[in-house]
C-alpha cells in the first residue's frame, strides 16, 4: 500500500494527532521513526486511545487551538514540516447541530489557518487535508458518490467539511498553481476500530452498552454506511502524501471507502459486533434527533486506479479486531502492543 520506510526521518506535521484516527497515525509513523509534530486540543474523550496508548510518548504534541493561528504558526515554524496532514475538526454531526458556530470555525477557518502556515512555509512539500465522504450533496441514491459530484453537506458540520475542501482548491489553485506544494484531500467513509470513546458513533454505543451489560439501542438501524477499518484510510492518507511527496502529479481528491459489499446497514453491522462479541442483543428506538442521510456509499475507483489500491479488510475483519482490542482493554492488556500487532498484520510486515 506504501512504504513505511518513506516516513524514517521525515519531519510530519499532523493536526488533531489525539484524536481517534490521529492516535491511530501517529502510532504508524512513530514505527516509521518518522519525526513527529503534532497540534491539538487535549484528547476529545475521557478515556481516549492517545492516553491509553500512550502516544504521546511517540511525538512532540503541541497542545493547541486549531482557530489560534498564532498559536499554530509558532509549532508549524518550530517543527520545520516536509509533509502536513490535516486531520484536527470537530467530527460529531449531532454536535454540530448543537454548536454550529464552533463547528465552521473549527473546520473552515481551522483548513484556512493550517493552510496559511503551508501558504508562508519554504519547507512543506505534501499537504492532506482529511475531509469525509459526507461532504456530496446526497441525493439517497444507490450508487456511490465519484470525486466529481456536486459539493454540498446537508448539516452544520457535513457542510462545513465542503467548505474546507473548497478552501483547499482555492488555496491549491490561488498560491500552489506552480506545483511548489502537492496538495489533495482525501474523503473517508465511517471508520470503526479499537479506541473509539465518541458519543453518537455506533460501534462505540456497542462496546459501552457490553460494558455496562446492557442491550445495544440503534437509533436508525436500517441506515446505509461505507463502513471500515480505521487502518484502510489511516494507511491511504499516508500513502497518497507519499506518492504527491514524491510526484507532483498525484495531488488530487480522492474517496477511500470500502468495497461495496462492506456497505452495511447499521443494524446488520450491528449484528456482526454481536457476533463477535458474544451474549449480547440489539433494539431498535429511535430518539428522533436531527437529520442524518439515510444511503451513503463512495465510488473509490479514482484511487484504486491511480495506485492499485484495494481495502484490506473486509467489515467483519474490522469488526473482529475492533472487538479483540476492546476486549483486551478491558482485561487491562496491553492496548499498545495489540495496535502494534494489527498495524504489522494490516501491513503485513
Amino acid at each position: 500500500m506504501f512504504d513505511l520506510s518513506f516516513y524514517k526521518g521525515k519531519r510530519v506535521f499532523v493536526t488533531g494527532h489525539t484524536g481517534f484516527k490521529g492516535s491511530w497515525l501517529c502510532r504508524i509513523l512513530a514505527l516509521a521513526d518518522a519525526e513527529v509534530t503534532g497540534y491539538s486540543l487535549q484528547p476529545p474523550t475521557s478515556p481516549s486511545l492517545y492516553d491509553i496508548a500512550g502516544i504521546g510518548g511517540d511525538v512532540r504534541s503541541v497542545i493547541g487551538d486549531i482557530r489560534d493561528l498564532p498559536a499554530l504558526k509558532a509549532a508549524f515554524e518550530a517543527a520545520q514540516p516536509e509533509i502536513v496532514l490535516h486531520l484536527a475538526a470537530q467530527p460529531i454531526v449531532r454536535d454540530s447541530y448543537k454548536d454550529p458556530a464552533y463547528t465552521y470555525e473549527t473546520n473552515v477557518m481551522g483548513t484556512v489557518n493550517i493552510l496559511e502556515c503551508v501558504r508562508g512555509s519554504d519547507c512543506v512539500r505534501s499537504f492532506l487535508n482529511v475531509t469525509t465522504d459526507k461532504v456530496y450533496l446526497n441525493k439517497e441514491w444507490p450508487w456511490g458518490y465519484r470525486e466529481n459530484e456536486e459539493l454540498d453537506g446537508f448539516d452544520p458540520y457535513s457542510n462545513s467539511k465542503s467548505c474546507s475542501e473548497l478552501v483547499t482548491h482555492s488555496y491549491k489553485n490561488s498560491f500552489f498553481a506552480d506545483g511548489r506544494v502537492a496538495i489533495s484531500t482525501a474523503r473517508a467513509g465511517n471508520v470503526i476500530g479499537g479506541g473509539d470513546f465518541a458519543n453518537d458513533r455506533i460501534i462505540p454505543d456497542c462496546v459501552r452498552a457490553a460494558m455496562a451489560g446492557e442491550d445495544i439501542i440503534v437509533r436508525n438501524p436500517f441506515s446505509t454506511r461505507p463502513f471500515q477499518h480505521v487502518l484502510e484510510p489511516v494507511c491511504a492518507y499516508l500513502m497518497i502524501a507519499q506518492r504527491q511527496y514524491e510526484d507532483g502529479r498525484f495531488a488530487g481528491y480522492y474517496n477511500v471507502g470500502p468495497d461495496d459489499r462492506d456497505c452495511f446497514q447499521t443494524g446488520a453491522l450491528v449484528d456482526l459486533f454481536v457476533n463477535h462479541w458474544g451474549a449480547m442483543k440489539w433494539i431498535n428506538r429511535h430518539d428522533g434527533g436531527p437529520h442524518e442521510a439515510n444511503f451513503l456509499k463512495l465510488d473509490c475507483s479514482k484511487l484504486k486506479a491511480t495506485f492499485g489500491w484495494q481495502p484490506r479488510w473486509d467489515l467483519d475483519k474490522a469488526i473482529e479486531k475492533t472487538v479483540q482490542w476492546s476486549k483486551c482493554w478491558l482485561s487491562g492488556g496491553d492496548v499498545r502492543g495489540c495496535m502494534d500487532e494489527q498495524i504489522r498484520e494490516f501491513l503485513e510486515l
